[in-house]
């Protein structure tokens, strides 16, 4: 039972969109991460995923129900969190640095179902 420090966890790296595991909570990790430019639109069609704004904005686009064209943003800004719904399709994406913790079940890959060059599949712990 240590504490954990996000900004000393948080200085240990510098890429975007690549979670690091800094604790489990039954099922779930709690994961770090930093993000800059635009994300892929996804979803997760098992797990729920919660976002915890640490520094910066991050923005999430939304598709509106039924409406592959309709896109409805969320602006999340520090101190604030959302959680996303199963089955939800969503695209984060930032333009300045943000700083997030996730808590998120194990099975969570960070893409959903879509693998491209932004799959993370084997996450640090750091």
């Amino acid at each position: 039972m240590n504490k954990i420090n996000l900004a000393s966890k948080l200085a240990l790296f510098a890429d975007y969109w690549n979670p690091r595991i800094i604790g489990d909570l039954n099922e779930n990790h709690i994961k770090l991460a930093k993000l800059q430019g635009d994300f892929i639109w996804h979803q997760h069609e098992m797990e729920d995923e919660l976002f915890v704004v640490l520094k910066g904005r991050l923005m999430i686009d939304f598709r509106a129900e039924g409406d592959v064209l309709g896109v409805r943003t969320v602006e999340i800004n520090p101190g604030e969190i959302i959680v996303v719904p199963k089955g939800v399709e969503h695209r984060p994406h930032a333009e300045e640095e943000v700083h997030i913790m996730l808590i998120e079940p194990k099975t969570v890959i960070n893409t959903g179902a879509l693998e491209n060059e932004m799959t993370r599949k084997e996450l640090q712990r750091i």
